[in-house]
């Protein structure tokens, strides 16, 4: 049974990873073989899948898109260029914008807030965009797991592991993985410096975008103190967090509704396909947990870690960041999540080291390939459509550098 599940599990891993197909039927046939070899039952299907992050990334991707639609993002990105002294400058401006941005919003929803005016700037000075695109993604990248809602990831990882927004920060009496990625990010914003600095052309003036509502922006805010505020509730519902987000994006789409009349088309304009994708890889890694074979991964780890924490973390980190290289790092962290617990239960320890050190390691290593990160890819495709063709191994040299 085991070895049937996993030949099922790597089969549909490969395909997804290769693109040999829509993801959609990937899954759906993984989850459809599971199902005739008797690998998986209807109540454990539905038990796999995590409400909680399915409602927190619903509430976010909902008020990402209407601050995607409010020009706020354009609006702070034109007045940060405008007081460039430089190109260079400007690129590292809107790339340190593109890093707060993606903190609390997608990284795919930040490259595509923030490209179009790295494509403006580009074009008015006659400048390469590449290396410009790429800053933003992997900026976006690094940024991501700074906070519980930054990427898919963190909301995945805080969910299924129990932990609160203001976790991120303040952990059990100590600084949280906001201050280590902080960190991380001061050192390849200095990378990027080193990159850009060669660009002194003068900046021309860009055009002036018009905010057109602050209510958005209004909404993500009171959003993001509504989590922190949810942190100090003892006893809470499980669903709490889930419910918080899940109401905002609802008065969002009321207040659209009501404003622009063009509901439909936001909704339909969201990123359904990465809502119902998290569907799927809940379900096919559930199976793997539910027929102990993340545990018997994690009995590997142990053994060859031999009861050391610095062995252990350092195997889970560096296997992150060189999988996450070239695995989307949605279905690899939700296969790790339960192998990282088992792993910290087994020495005795908090498993929030090696959850961090994982979501980390996936930060990190999704950075590598321009394949490793959904955000990668979104810049490579617009790039492309710009006509600018990014060889794998130039986004390496920049990706490996940060």
């Amino acid at each position: 049974m085991k070895i049937l599940v996993v030949l099922i599990f790597l089969a549909a891993y490969i395909l997804l990873v290769l693109k040999k197909g829509h993801p959609f039927i990937i899954l759906g046939g993984a989850i459809a073989a599971l199902f005739a070899s008797r690998s998986l039952g209807l109540n454990e299907a539905l038990s796999s899948i995590n409400y909680n992050v399915l409602g927190v990334f619903w509430g976010t991707m909902v008020l990402s898109g209407l601050f995607i639609n409010s020009s706020v993002p354009a609006y702070l990105a034109t007045k940060l260029v405008d007081r460039s002294k430089n190109v260079g400058l400007a690129m590292l401006s809107v790339c340190l914008l593109a890093g707060f941005i993606s903190a609390f919003v997608e990284n795919v929803a930040t490259v595509l807030i923030v490209a179009p005016i790295a494509f403006e700037v580009a074009k008015k000075l006659k400048t390469n965009p590449v290396p410009f695109l790429i800053g933003i993604a992997v900026s976006a990248n690094l940024q991501g797991c700074a906070t519980m809602v930054g990427d898919s990831p963190s909301i995945i990882l805080a969910l299924s592991s129990g932990m609160s927004f203001m976790d991120f920060f303040w952990m059990k009496g100590r600084p949280g993985i906001t201050f280590a990625v902080e960190l991380g990010a001061i050192a390849a914003f200095y990378v990027l410096y080193i990159l850009f600095k060669k660009y002194k052309q003068p900046v021309a003036l860009l055009e002036e975008v018009k905010v057109k509502t602050w209510f958005p922006t209004i909404l993500l805010t009171l959003m993001m103190l509504s989590l922190a505020a949810s942190s100090f509730i003892k006893d809470k519902h499980p669903y709490t967090i889930a419910f918080i987000c899940i109401i905002y994006g609802i008065i969002g789409l009321v207040w659209h509704e009501i404003k622009h009349k063009e509901s439909i088309s936001l909704v339909k304009d969201l990123d359904w396909h990465t809502f119902f994708f998290l569907i799927g890889i809940f379900i096919l890694v559930g199976t793997l947990s539910q027929r102990g074979i993340v545990g018997d991964v994690a009995n590997f780890i142990i053994k060859h870690t031999q009861g050391n924490q610095f062995i252990a973390f350092t195997i889970i980190i560096w296997l992150s960041v060189i999988l996450s290289a070239f695995i989307d790092n949605i279905p690899y962290t939700i296969a790790m999540i339960p192998v990282a617990k088992l792993v910290a239960q087994s020495l005795g320890v908090g498993p929030e080291l090696f959850l961090f050190g994982l979501l980390i390691g996936t930060s990190l290593g999704g950075n590598i390939t321009p394949i490793g990160a959904s955000a990668n890819v979104v810049a490579v495709g617009l790039l492309r459509k710009h006509g600018h063709h990014v060889k794998f191994m130039d986004f390496v040299r920049i990706g490996r550098a940060l």
